[in-house]
């Protein structure tokens, strides 16, 4: 066994190579993937249903889900097998159950049942009515369904005309069935009673409404789709009477005396009928929005009160004029008003709290479900006000562009957010309490406020209560006033009834498509909860500072521009305009208030934002590059354009390091050469040739970087041949993916992905310094030190800042998010969090750098930036790096148990989970469809463990990492005693006749003769095959022994070639081991049994390292290839501190000189390699 086998096992006893079983089941309770809950508006409803007596509502859904909601937090969700389309929905009132209609023509029934203390949305029964195989399948298509008033009883109406009654217990078909050829034959049988037309009893078409009597259960209202209709009398089964309309019928309702019902039409009129006159209508019909042709009224309802009655009907608008409008029409006496929605219109109901018995209908809340969203209507109100949902909000009333979450707001805050959208709705909706109330929420209060933001097309920002499963509205901010945009904002809240307007439309509802202006949309948001400090950044560079303010206030808002791209760069911007901010005073309401608003240019999206208030700066980044802004002064503090400059038509200067047109030649002759060296050795004189001449290019560009990638830093020593390779070599080359390099002439790489601030060591290790770290597509990270005045001096000095640092890495790789993490692997505190005793001071000791890029991620040592330890997403498994977190997960069994780690999304849809900073994978999960790709772009992290993307354009999927924090409906719904019916016992199966009882016991089971005759073949042989038996076994121990003799021959053969090497190897790798195990037993480590996953202590493996490097042993678990080199910094520029006395630039370069491995990391590496590369010449 090699030196660097037996280390490798050495570490994997201390616990590096596997986890122990106190280890997972820590995991068990720190680590978990649940989706817990929907949040918004379901996508796609298709059908709505409501129970008066427990005051539930239902929807269903195109994917055929269907969800049930109560009291807030009382919510349950099922979903059908088949993925059918949701058609319909019956409650079965009182009793907690749930009848579904789908459109591949199957009846579905829910049961909402309690399982262990929670209740569930189960499905129980399904039925699908088909017909017989000459039959068409189209005749037995359902096309409406009654309940009974016993609720015993479905009738469902069909294509072909006929109707089948389901009963409800059985969930099965009865045998009765009202054909459509029995009702025509006793209407010609009593001619003379009826007045039928001809055609309509050869054929009158398919059932369009069945409504049962309201006072005798017995009878039905059936209307036909050619305008036939029929009193039925299921009992005596015959007709009472026939009445006829001459357009086509689309639906009907009864009128509660039971003497009239009304007729809605495909010509946009109605009909009142009276079951006692069936030669004519009662009145005449009327068309409402007449005379000219309407679209045709698609639901109908006549309601009773003590004063006038309600006439609630959808359609009927003038097909020329507002053919396209989708209204509900509300009558009530003189007062007409239509409700004009803005998706289409689905269905609508009445709800109201008198029983069955009473006088009048006496409805209190119109709710209408629309294509995107659901509107409650006060009706009892004084002008018809809508209700403000506290769930089934429309998440996407303007197209949602961003989000963010924000984790244990203040409640001196979330008052102010909470009072000022209470202030906005107060003339708007209506004040009665909430409707639904069906269940019971189990769920604790939430010890803490949270707040989800969500940014929008429209330059609106909306804040949602997060703390529990309800998303509750709390508050709306518009940012369109504050700019003038080709558009006038108006309020649509604000749009009153127009009485010389016919027909008397009135806009309602909160969904709105259109955007007044796209450069409006909302990219990113950053909100300090103990400041109350909002900055919100656009879509043309705007990016505006707000504070919260209790009281309105009129005031001009002022401008900082900022200008990233200089004009010597000769750039020409071919995108749209800045938004110009407003030249007059602008008046604001209580709330968030505008401060200033900075306007970048080019006005380019903006691609990264970071707030630090305590220093009282802003970050902003663009596709160009980004700019350090003094929000107290605000002024511009520096700026810095990232852009290459082989993009730019400059013909100045040059923006940043940049290689010579012959060293980039040179550099591609000399990996065509590489390339041609794999097949073909290569000279010693060649190497040495090369060498030089990288050395001579590097001369005369003078720039003072390590190249991990020249060749010509590389010994002059030959290359080990590729069957040297180590086995473990190959094994990980042959895991890891090859990646493709990135071109530079790629526009996307200019931009800027993340920005960072905080105080660390960069300089040297004594002093902290503030800090702003940016990091690009382009794989560099550029760092600035900052001189922030003393809160005393803050108002008289501004902040300065200069470049202390650039780094580029090797990959390339775009840095999607950086973190300085102290010596206790906590992520460096905000210090406004410190002061305010939200977070504990960080242990300074030492500090470590945590680089995130799509396709790696690596911690460094500071202020040395050493690598330490690094983790290959990309290479091993094959995916990016799209969103990253840092979250702090805790036991659900002991508080005092934590864990930091990075938490991120890949391009994959999934969610890994790694140790700070010891990169080890804690868990691993696949949380959305790659195809999302909406769903992975809109990802929020919250700082529990929990996360919000977007499941549909208009509602949010909760999931939580940790088993701590879950937040999921825990609800109760208690029903009445006997109101359920008693489940149908199963008939007993009848016995089997004794003989065929005998007969099937004497078979034996399938499964059994399978493995019988798997196990022993041969019982069923011959007998002369029982004889060779034991012979078989004996010829195969024979071959077996055969071939183990040659492999020893072999073996000893090889082994006697390197008897001497191998000797004098494994007598250096024992004396290695040997001090190995002592380093460990110093640092009180027991090898001997398995560690939970803790990682070891950084100066342990940095001072192994140095002991097997003296060696020229390299055990590096993961090792590089030259198709996938780790991340390892590329290029690290130094700039000179400026106002620095010699003393201290003597000192400066002292350091410099000590620390090797920050400006050159690869040279300790490749001096380990060169020892390992001669011991194996010397083998050979």
């Amino acid at each position: 066994m090699s030196a660097a086998s037996k280390v490798r096992n050495l570490f994997k006893r201390k616990g590096g190579g596997h986890t122990s079983a106190e280890r997972e089941r820590q995991k068990k309770e720190i680590f978990a993937f649940n989706k817990t809950v929907e949040h918004g508006f379901p996508n796609k409803p298709t059908a709505i249903a409501y129970d008066p007596q427990l005051k539930l509502l239902a929807l269903g859904t195109k994917g055929g889900i269907v969800k049930i909601f109560g009291a807030p937090g009382v919510e349950f969700v099922g979903k059908s097998n088949n993925d059918a389309t949701v058609n319909k929905l019956f409650f079965l009132p009182n009793q907690g159950r749930l009848i579904s209609l789908c459109d591949d023509n199957t009846l579905h029934l829910w049961e909402v049942n309690i399982r262990d203390g929670n209740s569930l949305l189960e499905e129980m029964k399904s039925f699908c009515l088909e017909g017989r195989a000459k039959e068409e399948p189209a005749l037995k298509k359902i096309t409406v369904c009654c309940l009974s008033a016993d609720h015993k009883t479905l009738y469902l109406g069909t294509e072909g005309g006929n109707i089948y009654i389901l009963d409800v217990v059985t969930f099965d078909l009865t045998d009765h069935i009202i054909y459509q050829d029995v009702v025509m034959q006793k209407l010609r049988d009593s001619s003379s009673s009826f007045s039928v037309p001809d055609d309509c009893k050869v054929n009158p078409g398919a059932v369009e409404a069945i409504q049962h009597h309201p006072n005798s259960p017995d009878k039905l209202l059936i209307g036909y789709n050619r305008g036939l209709m029929v009193v039925w009398d299921s009992k005596e089964f015959n007709a009472d009477s026939t009445f006829v309309s001459d357009p086509c019928l689309e639906t009907l309702t009864w009128h509660r005396d039971g003497v009239r019902f009304t007729t809605a039409h495909h010509d946009g009129s109605y009909c009142v009928w009276n079951i006692n006159d069936s030669t004519a209508p009662e009145k005449d019909r009327t068309t409402p929005y007449g005379p000219f042709p309407c679209k045709s009224i698609g639901n109908i309802m006549h309601l009773t009160t003590k004063s006038d009655p309600f006439l609630i009907f959808s359609g009927g608008m003038p097909r020329a004029s507002y053919g396209d409008r989708h209204c509900v029409t509300v009558m009530q006496g003189k007062k007409n008003v239509v409700f004009d929605f803005t998706s289409r219109i689905i269905d609508f109901f009445t709800m109201s709290d008198v029983d069955s018995e009473y006088e009048f209908d006496e409805p209190h809340t119109l709710v209408v479900l629309v294509e995107e969203e659901l509107v409650f209507i006060d009706l009892q109100s004084e002008g018809w006000p809508s209700f403000t949902l506290p769930y089934l909000s429309s998440l996407h009333a303007s197209a949602i562009t961003c989000s963010h979450h924000v984790s244990n707001v203040p409640s001196e805050l979330w008052d102010k957010i909470s009072a000022a959208g209470e202030q906005q709705l107060a003339s708007q909706c209506s004040q009665r309490e909430w409707p639904l109330n069906g269940g019971k929420n189990l769920a604790e209060a939430p010890l803490e406020h949270d707040l989800l933001m969500t940014g929008h097309e429209d330059g609106s920002i909306r804040f949602w209560d997060a703390s529990t499963v309800s998303l509750r509205f709390l508050y709306k901010l518009s940012t369109a006033p504050f700019f003038i945009t080709d558009a006038d904002h108006v309020d649509p809240s604000a749009g009153a009834d127009s009485e010389e307007e016919w027909p008397p439309f009135r806009k309602i509802g909160v969904f709105d498509p259109y955007s007044d202006d796209p450069r409006l949309g909302i990219q990113k948001m950053s909100l300090c909860s103990l400041s109350g400090t909002l900055v919100v950044a656009g879509t043309a560079g705007q990016v505006i500072h707000m504070k919260m303010g209790t009281e309105g206030k009129t005031e001009l808002i002022e401008t900082c521009k900022v200008q990233i791209v200089g004009e010597q760069d000769k750039f020409v911007w071919k995108g749209h305009e800045e938004l110009p901010a407003q030249e007059e005073p602008v008046t604001s309401a209580a709330g968030f208030q505008p401060v200033f608003i900075t306007q970048c240019t080019p006005p380019a999206a903006i691609t990264a934002l970071a707030v630090q208030t305590t220093w009282g700066v802003t970050a902003i980044g663009t596709s160009h590059g980004f700019a350090l802004v003094d929000n107290t002064h605000r002024k511009v503090v520096t700026t810095q354009c990232t852009l290459n400059p082989l993009d730019l038509s400059a013909t100045g200067e040059q923006l940043s390091k940049r290689k010579s047109v012959k060293k980039s030649l040179r550099a591609t002759i000399r990996r065509m050469r590489k390339g041609r060296g794999k097949k073909h050795s290569k000279s010693r004189e060649r190497r040495e040739e090369k060498k030089a001449e990288d050395k001579k290019v590097q001369e005369e560009d003078g720039v003072p970087t390590t190249d991990l990638d020249a060749p010509a830093d590389k010994p002059a020593t030959p290359e080990p041949k590729k069957e040297d390779a180590s086995p473990k070599q190959e094994e990980v080359a042959a895991a890891e993916r090859k990646i493709e390099a990135r071109g530079t002439d790629d526009s996307m790489t200019s931009m800027v992905r993340c920005l960072y601030f905080t105080k660390t060591f960069i300089r040297d290790s004594e002093s902290a310094n503030d800090t702003l770290w940016v990091g690009s597509n382009a794989g560099h990270v550029y760092i600035f030190t900052l001189e922030v005045p003393e809160e005393e001096k803050r108002e008289s000095t501004e902040v300065t800042a200069e470049i202390c640092k650039e780094i580029k890495l090797k990959h390339g790789a775009p840095v999607v998010s950086l973190v300085v993490v102290d010596d206790d692997a906590y992520p460096l505190p905000d210090p406004i969090d410190v002061k305010n005793e939200r977070a504990k001071p960080a242990n300074m000791a030492k500090n470590s750098l945590l680089i995130c890029s799509e396709e790696q991620f690596k911690v460094f040592s500071l202020p040395k930036l050493r690598p330490v330890q690094k983790f290959k997403l990309t290479a091993v498994d094959g995916a990016k790096v799209r969103k990253v977190a840092f979250i702090n997960f805790r036991s659900i069994k002991d508080d005092n148990v934590s864990e930091n780690c990075v938490t991120c999304l890949t391009n994959l849809g999934d969610l890994f989970v790694l140790s700070i900073p010891y990169l080890r994978k804690q868990c691993v999960c696949s949380a959305i469809s790659k195809g999302n790709v909406q769903g992975i772009s809109s990802l929020a992290f919250t700082s529990k463990g929990e996360g919000f993307y977007l499941l549909s354009p208009s509602e949010f999927e909760r999931f939580s990492l940790s088993v701590r924090n879950t937040t999921q409906p825990m609800c109760m719904l208690e029903l009445p005693e006997g109101m359920r019916p008693k489940p149908v016992e199963p008939e007993p199966e009848p016995e089997p006749e004794p003989a065929a009882a005998a007969a099937a016991a004497a078979e034996p089971e399938p499964a059994a003769a399978e493995a019988t005759e798997t196990e022993a073949p041969a019982d069923a042989a011959a007998p002369e095959t029982t004889e060779e038996k034991p012979e078989e076994p004996a010829k195969e121990e024979e071959k077996k022994e055969e071939v183990e003799e040659k492999k020893e021959e072999t073996a000893e053969i090889t082994a006697g070639d390197v008897a001497a090497s191998d000797d004098a190897k494994e007598q250096s790798a024992d004396e290695l081991v040997k001090e190995v195990a002592l380093l460990l037993e110093k640092n009180q480590i027991n090898t001997d049994e398995p560690a939970a996953d803790e990682g070891d202590p950084l100066e342990l493996v940095a001072e192994v390292n140095q002991l097997l490097a003296k060696s020229g042993i390299d055990v590096s678990m993961e090792g590089d290839t030259e198709e996938n080199p780790d991340i390892t910094v590329d290029e690290v520029k130094d700039y000179p501190v400026q106002d620095k006395t010699e003393e201290a630039a003597t000192e400066e370069k002292q350091d410099d000189a000590d620390k090797p491995a920050s400006e050159e990391p690869n040279n300790e590496s490749k001096q380990e390699e060169l020892p390992e590369l001669q011991i194996k010449e010397d083998t050979e």
